[in-house]
């Protein structure tokens, strides 16, 4: 079988499917953030900061107030979402997944900590799947949207005119149109509800929940938006609409800021709301509520759910959290623990948060307070404090993508520029707030160290477009801020050699130019510098190597690294392996990486960064139950493809009335002269070609060539590696199969399976009974029968649609292979069925990656089905 050359470059269509998405969201993003500009031209950012500040505290309180309704109301979706799939957790597990789900996925807004990964943490700990989960999010993705246009449509119909800035049309058009929205909303819910019919649109079926559980779900999206929308109507200046006009607006710029895609609706939700007022509100004050509204209702919840994990990474660590706070209780523990998987993320979003609002403090030096009076020491210090602070911020942002990739020298690096950033704040301005804040930053990153562990380059790998993306967003951000907070100062030359300490002006400029040099040199130098590809190994030690490993893995899938299709990554001590092979943009991985499951890890996210770097596409295949917090860690989605039966050999037994006929069937066949043999490897050359014509004979009647990546091929150099099994009659050998497994292993598969046509009744099954015993003797525990492609795919509606096509072929698709027969016959010998997986990285199309990896199985399109 041949292999793509795996230097080469991914295929233009495959670089375009994964930039298009992040292009786009980012030229919305500066459209919105250019709309807002010219909306705020006029406006002194002086005056907002000091509106924000001279916000009363029961302003304040009754908008803080409202976000913790608004939040305890979004839990009610996953309460809803759990009886719509007919499951029941206990309600703090409920309450805790809902909070850091929205908590975390609100204020990030993209794949990297999305609520479904929170989610997926938390309730996968408490006993749902992956699958489960996944229904879970979309019913929640699903109900929130359905209930913001509702409210937004009821809210149009009492007050048409809430949206006479944005929408010109006449007041009854208006109100026409909503009336008929909500109608149809409302209706077409009820109707689909009572009758049990789900909505089809294009491949996607939508079935609405029971009654009871529609109406408290409406119940619930009505109650959170009213909340969010009085959050901000409360901080909003006076002239603003009644609240119930407003909430017309708040949901309409939402929605826009959902549709958009940016993440968070960044500019794009203030744009709108902005451009929704009437004339009259003071654009400046407008500002200042928004903005307030961001901190409350965004970043308020993010930091409280980022101490709560912190807080409670401690406690599991024990010490003087556990001694403060107490134990975690029994039931809560493993939830608890589900979600230190999520740290290194969060750590991530929050350190890069921290280094853009230092950006901004070290632009807008006047947010903190002089300290004084203007002299020579002052203005060196407030000069050096300024440049620190910039310096600090474009540390923590190059260093965030280290904490997200989990590097243990990025997170002691963030620590020391947390310090520096506090000697900066209080060098330039002694800016007390902005100490303390960093200083509280990182007090709660400490209890995270634990889930830093990797050992690698800081810049080794996986700076893909959207770390690219969001940073030139950030720039974008920090320029437009700068514009027009001085805007009133005319530009001169003159101002870069100003370094008195009473003119912020000039250091501001100073900084902004430190902060662009450094970024853009890290940006070139990222784009510049030679990549890492991916190369066939041609080590002449290699299979010795592998050997080894698995020597000490007792893993049978590894074996297949010795068949000669695949290249074998090693981890950098070379204790740990992956196997894979490239077709198109992707690289593909069978199984799960061998080895300690420590270099295991770390070995997957070398290959994910490096191939990520390349601009393909990683995908691991075939993959089991033993490293789901690792894909989920990565981002990836998971997609069930079938079932591995895996017999208990110390348990089975021909005994009993179940195994009468096969009992019957056995004794036969010895009364015929069977006999099994298991030779041991090398094995002669006659024996090698006496089984070539066994191969070459079972070939002659299957469809296509012989296959290859997750099976076998007849070679011998790769057969000299195993046991085989050899079933004889008379001398004359009628079939044999080859053994994945070292001679003192406990664990074995079968891998080629191949007999003379003539001779097909009954060969199998004699030779996986005999194996069966013959293995029990040798005091192995399991014997593994094989995959069964897209066995125990869920066909409930709600299941996916990959899974639900795959059990229609699985039923259905008898003329091109036999799945549902396959499956009858090894459950024939009452096997443990384990689910097998192909975990994906975000945006890849599983249908795609299914029929390249299909492909790459057969050899190419024209092996499926001919010889030819």
């Amino acid at each position: 079988m041949a292999l793509a050359d795996p230097a080469q470059p991914a295929p233009p269509q495959s670089r375009v499917k994964i930039l298009w998405p992040i292009a786009l969201g980012l030229v919305l993003f500066l459209m919105g953030l250019w709309a807002l500009h010219h909306l705020l031209a006029s406006i002194d950012v002086h005056q907002v900061i000091a509106q924000i500040k001279a916000t009363p505290w029961p302003t304040l309180g009754a908008a803080v107030g409202a976000t913790a309704l608004g939040y305890l109301a979004l839990v009610g979706y996953d309460f809803w979402a759990l009886h719509y799939l007919g499951k029941q957790l206990p309600l703090r597990t409920v309450a805790l997944g809902g909070f850091l789900g929205y908590a975390f996925g609100n204020t990030v807004g993209i794949s990297v900590i999305s609520g479904g990964a929170v989610r997926y943490r938390i309730y996968s700990a408490a006993g749902l799947n992956a699958f489960e989960v996944a229904a879970l999010s979309s019913y929640i993705a699903l109900a929130m949207g359905l209930g913001l246009t509702m409210v937004g449509a009821l809210a149009l119909c009492v007050h048409p005119a809430a949206l006479a800035g944005v929408i010109s049309a006449p007041e009854p058009v208006i109100r026409i149109g909503a009336l008929a929205a909500t109608a149809l909303i409302l209706g077409g819910a009820f109707w689909l509800s009572y009758t049990g019919r789900a909505l089809r649109i294009r491949n996607r079926e939508i079935a609405m929940p029971v009654p009871r559980i529609l109406i408290g779900q409406l119940g619930v999206a009505l109650f959170d938006s009213t909340m969010a929308a009085g959050a901000l109507w409360v901080l909003m200046p006076a002239g603003t609409p009644p609240f119930a006009s407003f909430v017309a607006i708040y949901a309409a710029a939402s929605m826009v800021g959902i549709l958009s895609h940016v993440p968070g609706g960044v500019g794009v939700f203030e744009t709108v709301v902005i451009a929704a007022l009437p004339a009259g509100v003071p654009l400046g004050e407008a500002a200042a509520g928004l903005l307030a509204f961001r901190m409350i209702y965004f970043l308020l919840p993010f930091v409280i759910a980022f101490v709560v994990v912190s807080l409670n990474e401690a406690r599991l660590a024990g010490g003087w959290a556990t001694r403060v706070f107490g134990e975690i209780s029994e039931p809560m523990r493993p939830v608890i623990s589900g979600i230190e998987g999520l740290a290194p993320r969060i750590a991530g979003v929050a350190v890069l948060g921290l280094g853009f609002w230092m950006v901004i403090v070290a632009l807008m030096p006047v947010l903190g307070r002089q300290g004084g009076e203007p002299g020579l020491i002052t203005a060196v210090l407030a000069e050096g404090g300024t440049q620190l602070c910039a310096l600090a911020g474009v540390l923590l942002i190059v260093l965030s993508h280290g904490l997200v990739r989990r590097v243990r020298l990025a997170y002691w690096l963030v620590l020391a520029g947390l310090v520096l950033g506090v000697i900066s704040v209080l060098a330039a301005d002694l800016d007390i707030d902005n100490a303390v804040v960093l200083s509280l930053a990182a007090v709660v990153l400490l209890p995270f160290r634990g889930a830093f562990h990797r050992r690698v380059a800081l810049t080794e790998g996986g700076y893909g477009p959207l770390w690219f993306a969001v940073i030139l967003g950030m720039v974008a951000s920090a320029a437009v801020f700068f514009f027009l907070a001085y805007a009133a100062h005319p530009y001169s030359n003159a101002l870069w050699l100003d370094f008195t300490a009473s003119s912020p002006t000039p250091r501001a400029l100073r900084a902004g130019l430190l902060i662009s040099a450094l970024l853009l040199g890290f940006l070139l130098w990222l784009t510049l510098r030679p990549m890492r590809r991916f190369t066939f190994s041609v080590d002449p030690e290699q299979d010795i190597a592998v050997a080894e490993i698995l020597a000490a893995q007792d893993v049978p899938q590894g074996w297949f690294a010795l068949t000669g299709d695949k290249c074998v990554m090693f981890s950098p001590d070379r204790s740990a392996f992956l196997m894979y092979a490239q077709r198109g943009g992707m690289r593909v991985v069978l199984g799960d990486p061998v080895g300690p499951p420590e270099a295991a890890r770390q070995l997957a996210w070398e290959f994910h960064e490096r191939a990520v770097s390349e601009g393909l596409t990683p995908v691991f295949y075939e993959v089991s139950t033993t490293n789901l917090p690792l894909w989920i860690e990565m981002g990836y989605a998971l997609h069930k493809i079938g079932e591995e039966a895996v017999v208990d050999l110390q348990k089975f037994s021909l005994s009993g009335p179940k195994f009468k006929t096969m009992r019957a069937e056995q004794n036969r066949a010895l009364r015929d002269g069977f006999t099994l043999e298991i030779a041991a490897p090398p094995h002669a050359p006659e024996l090698i070609a006496t089984l070539r014509e066994v191969s070459d004979a079972w070939l002659a009647g299957q469809k296509g060539r012989e296959k290859g990546f997750s099976i076998g091929r007849f070679d011998p150099r790769y057969l000299n590696h195993c046991e085989i099994a050899l079933i004889r009659r008379g001398g004359e050998i009628l079939g044999f199969a080859n053994l994945l497994g070292g001679p003192g292993a406990r664990h074995f598969a079968i891998d080629l399976m191949r007999y003379r046509p003539e001779a097909a009744d009954g060969v199998m099954q004699f030779l996986f009974i005999g194996l069966i015993e013959a293995l029990r003797d040798r005091g192995a525990t399991e014997l593994s029968l094989g995959l069964a492609p897209l066995a125990g795919l869920p066909d409930r509606a709600s299941a996916r649609l990959t899974s639900r096509l795959g059990n229609l072929i699985y039923r259905h698709g008898g003329s091109f292979y036999n799945f549902e027969g396959l499956r009858r016959f090894k459950q024939k010998f009452r096997p443990e069925w384990r689910p097998h997986y192909v975990a994906l990285p975000p945006g890849t199309s599983p249908y795609l990656a299914l029929t390249e990896i299909t492909l790459l199985i057969s050899g190419g399109a024209r092996n499926l089905l001919t010889k030819d």
